[in-house]
């Protein structure tokens, strides 16, 4: 993308509130995680980048299918991602 933007600030945040939301919906439909991802969860919200092949196969060891271990993935890396987007909007006003 180049050059400025064409659509002002509040029509942005209108074309984009229904997939925000879908996502948050999605958040709050899924699952609570099993308590033994309690420790791996923590680590995708606040350093995803540390997350490695040995935390997943950890999980798998501990019984969890791989389903289970990726949908709880994407579900804490959505939350994180709206709480953060949330923050901006806060400041943006």
């Amino acid at each position: 993308m180049s050059g400025a933007a064409r659509a002002a600030p509040d029509t942005r945040l209108v074309l984009v509130a229904g997939p925000v939301q879908q996502l948050r919906d999605n958040v709050a439909a899924t699952p609570p995680a099993p308590e033994v991802m309690a420790s791996y969860l923590a680590k995708v919200r606040e350093r995803a980048y540390t997350v490695t092949d040995a935390d997943i196969e950890a999980l798998k060891a501990a019984g969890l299918s791989e389903d289970v271990i990726f949908e709880q993935t994407v579900a804490a890396a959505i939350d994180q991602g709206l709480r953060r987007l949330d923050k901006a909007l806060e400041v943006i006003g």
